[in-house]
């Protein structure tokens, strides 16, 4: 099973580094001062955006848990 560990590790690093774009996301959405309507419409899909990615890095810190439980 230590391939799962190292399969999980490799996903729960994608899902980092989807949280850390989310984040550049939205400081680039703050620094383009947009109107409210605007800013808004682009934060819900940086929101749904970063719940992908936390889902992502949440499965593959699973999958190692799994990885090392066996």
């Amino acid at each position: 099973m230590e391939i799962l560990i190292y399969i999980g590790s490799f996903v729960a690093g994608l899902g980092l580094l989807g949280l850390g774009y989310c984040i550049w996301l939205a400081f680039s959405a703050k620094r383009a001062g947009l109107p409210d309507a605007e800013m808004k419409a682009r934060l819900q899909r940086i929101v749904a955006l970063n719940m992908a990615a936390l889902g992502l890095s949440a499965l593959g810190l699973m999958m190692v848990v799994v990885g090392i439980a066996l």
